[in-house]
């Protein structure tokens, strides 16, 4: 078989719609499809506190010389403490490793390699629904992959019900692969006391949570959105982190994310750290430099440190809000379905309940772009755009 005699793989489902919006010649166009933040004026922005802590880095820079396997100690330590808080037991206990990755889709595809070299015969549960690329990480690992149930279409809400009692039957060992907060692509999270009775049913099954972690601090608060990490956390467990920042630090393009592993002990954890290295050894042999430096710093110098939180706040409350001007825009423009509970979601997503056919007019008639579950990103809207987008979407509900 030669190359030319090769079929054309599909498009991806997300970034497949974007190569189309780019393309698409409509100066109205409107993007909510790729999970990416835009500001008011419809951008995405560097952040202030990143660029001074790029200015600081250039200044300091002597050496282009390779990273260690798993990143530098100073960027897992202030990893673990943004993920896990000051002074958590299990980082006091030493019982807590952190390896720079490319990317929170890096850090799941070294925990995937890591799960069927290290685990073998684990069956991985996804939610449903989940981010589509989950399915495909874990798949290209060789690992065989389920769901469980998550949300309740009808209600708009998280299926808790279903959910555990699904958990509760799963065979002992299997990993469950968790959103930390603002659920992609719901936006539906469980409250602080679910978490709770989740983290209860992992150790009964003794279940191994794998957490994507992906949008801390785009919810409720950092402190707020980790609250369902740190409660499965919990002393004598293994738990599985996999961390991005390309959202609350808009680093996007600079493939920055992590992977912690909390072990029941030192020596659990050490062991793990050691094949996890030797996944990336085999892989990409060693993580990109420039962004952990940038997350390092900022998060390592008070004044940048607060700095950053207040943009990760406005962000939020800009997040926030367009929920809410959303829903109010298209009631007032007639909409009689109700879509209040937008403003009770969290993240950057929600599913909108558009039908597949529905999301392809919007594309066609409107320029419109959304993906064909009706996921739409909330963060994607502005002022400017948010009239029109309820123009279509009412006509379109109403066709």
């Amino acid at each position: 078989m030669t190359f030319d005699s090769l079929p054309m793989a599909p498009a991806d489902p997300i970034l497949g719609l974007t190569e189309a919006f780019n393309k698409d010649p409509n100066p109205n166009k409107i993007n909510l499809s790729v999970g990416v933040y835009k500001d008011a004026e419809g951008k995405t922005p560097v952040f202030r506190a990143v660029k001074r802590a790029e200015e600081q880095i250039l200044q300091r820079e002597t050496s282009k010389d390779y990273m260690p396997i798993q990143g530098s100690p100073a960027y897992a330590e202030r990893v673990q403490t943004l993920v896990l808080g000051v002074n958590h037991p299990a980082v006091v206990e030493r019982r807590v490793a952190t390896a720079h990755t490319p990317g929170g889709t890096g850090a799941l595809r070294v925990a995937a390699d890591f799960i069927k070299q290290m685990l073998p015969g684990r069956t991985v549960w996804l939610s449903d629904p989940t981010w589509p690329n989950h399915p495909n990480v874990f798949k290209a690992a060789g690992l065989p992959v389920q769901i469980y149930p998550y949300f309740d279409a009808a209600a708009n809400a998280l299926d808790f019900e279903a959910m555990t009692a699904k958990l509760r039957t799963l065979p002992e060992g299997d990993v469950v692969v968790l959103h930390g907060c603002c659920h992609n692509p719901t936006g539906i999270d469980p409250t602080p006391e679910q978490w709770q009775i989740i983290g209860d049913i992992m150790t009964e099954r003794n279940l191994l949570p794998l957490i994507d972690f992906a949008y801390q601090g785009l919810g409720d608060g950092l402190e707020e959105d980790a609250a369902g990490v740190r409660s499965l956390c919990r002393p004598g467990r293994d738990v599985l982190i996999c961390s991005s920042f390309s959202k609350n630090f808009g680093l996007y393009n600079e493939r920055v994310g992590a992977l912690t592993v909390v072990a029941a002990n030192e020596q659990g954890v050490q062991a793990a750290l050691s094949q996890i290295k030797a996944c990336i050894r085999a892989n990409y042999s060693n993580p990109p430099a420039h962004g952990a430096a940038i997350i390092t710093t900022v998060l390592g110098d008070p004044e940048l440190r607060a700095e950053w939180e207040a943009e990760v706040a406005a962000m939020r409350e800009r997040i926030n809000g367009m929920r809410a001007l959303f829903v109010d825009t298209l009631r007032a423009k007639g909409v009689q379905r109700d879509f209040s509970f937008l403003k009770r979601q969290r993240g950057m997503f929600s599913f909108s309940g558009l039908t597949k056919e529905q999301v392809e007019t919007l594309r066609r008639k409107y320029a419109i772009y959304i993906l064909a579950s009706g996921r739409i990103n909330v963060a994607g809207m502005t002022e400017h755009n948010v009239g029109a987008l309820c123009d279509a979407i009412a006509e379109v509900l109403c066709s």
